[in-house]
């Protein structure tokens, strides 16, 4: 109720910075944060990328507001999937008097900063954030493009106890808010499926020695480890299970579930034994519309997606077609209008429920052979 409030008295409060200063020179500001730096950098830049690209390609067709032409500007933050570091950009943002944000990439960062955003009035969209929490402060301007962890353990559980036949599990998680958050969901499903949690053991994401938790998850002979973090983990993670002679099967979420990973784990990625999920996905008509973006984006950058960078994309035009459609950049005039929403988008239909979230999201299985991701299916 307290947030609702506080985004009702906006308008009087602090509209005359986005109708008045930026308004007036015509200049719409689109903050976007993810990790440039750090280990997850490549995902942080895939990221920022497709945010430009969205802008770079609205302003080429003069984009307009209320029959105005006006110019969007990026705002571009590296919150290093820190949280900390994540809650003072979202304050440097909210200082810009940005229109909007697009992020964060990390639940750590995105739950923190999501506070901020709403405080300020300025509306919110995740186009990668997955755990539950986000949603559930019910902040009003706060969105996501991709299905939660709660959808993505539990999925990830019934592959593994239906389709792969899974009696014995261990489970490790980076004590991050997504890593820990997926690790519990996973482990929500797995009870209900009746598999048994041998054990579970705990790394951080600035680890790069797993031996110790490793030879202890060993000894329980488990048919397969379920991971809780992100790719620049899980690749070093899988090169120690083969040096190790652990050869069980690896799942994990999708932080891990990227392009990269063949190169982070080298040999220790054996075909076939890692299954991962990345909350997204398209099938069908729908698949050339992805191919065609995956096409322009190396066309302009230079290289491949390397995971959420189409749902950034979307998350840029769907917040833009609200304001078009509201006839303001105000975030609490176009508010009503991006709850309503019903955008057909590179990554299909994005419409919201009550609470935020993406109504139907999909989530696609990937498994690896040559070092390369391999679809299984697309589930909703």
């Amino acid at each position: 109720m307290q947030a609702t409030i506080k985004f009702a008295l906006f308008p009087a409060a602090v509209a005359l910075a986005f109708t008045g200063s930026a308004w007036a020179q015509q200049v719409v500001k689109i903050g976007h944060v993810a990790p440039i730096s750090g280990p997850s950098a490549h995902l942080g830049k895939d990221n920022e990328n497709a945010a430009r690209m969205a802008i770079d390609e609205l302003n080429a067709k003069g984009f307009t507001i209320n029959g105005q032409k006006v110019t969007l500007q990026l705002i571009s933050e590296d919150d290093g999937a820190d949280p900390k570091q994540g809650t003072a950009v979202a304050q440097k943002l909210v200082d810009a008097k940005v229109n909007g944000v697009i992020g964060h990439l990390n639940s750590g960062t995105t739950v923190p900063a999501s506070k901020i955003y709403n405080d300020a009035g300025i509306v919110q969209i995740s186009p990668a954030t997955t755990a539950p929490a986000y949603t559930r402060q019910h902040f009003p301007g706060a969105f996501r493009v991709v299905a939660s962890d709660a959808k993505l353990g539990g999925t990830l559980a019934k592959y593994a106890a239906n389709t792969l036949k899974v009696k014995n599990i261990a489970i490790i998680d980076d004590r991050t808010t997504y890593g820990q958050g997926v690790a519990d969901e996973f482990v929500k499903g797995a009870k209900a499926a009746g598999m048994r949690i041998a054990g579970r053991e705990f790394t951080s994401d600035k680890a790069t020695d797993y031996t110790a938790i490793l030879t202890s998850i060993k000894a329980k002979k488990p048919d397969l480890i379920f991971f809780g973090g992100m790719d620049s983990v899980a690749g070093p993670m899988l090169k120690q299970m083969k040096a190790l002679g652990i050869q069980a099967t690896f799942m994990g979420g999708d932080g891990m579930c990227t392009e990269a990973l063949g190169r982070l784990a080298g040999d220790g990625l054996v075909d076939g034994k890692v299954i991962c999920a990345e909350a997204g996905g398209v099938k069908g008509p729908q698949e050339k519309v992805m191919d065609d973006f995956r096409a322009r984006y190396k066309k302009k950058f230079n290289q491949d997606v390397q995971l959420y960078a189409p749902y950034v994309y979307d998350s840029v035009m769907v917040m833009t077609t609200a304001m078009q459609n509201a006839k303001s950049a105000d975030p609490a005039k176009y508010l009503p209008t991006l709850k309503a929403i019903k955008y057909e988008g590179v990554t299909g239909t994005i419409q919201f429920d009550q609470n935020g979230d993406i109504k139907d999201g999909a989530l696609t299985l990937y498994t690896y052979k040559g070092g390369k991701r391999s679809k299984i299916d697309v589930v909703r």
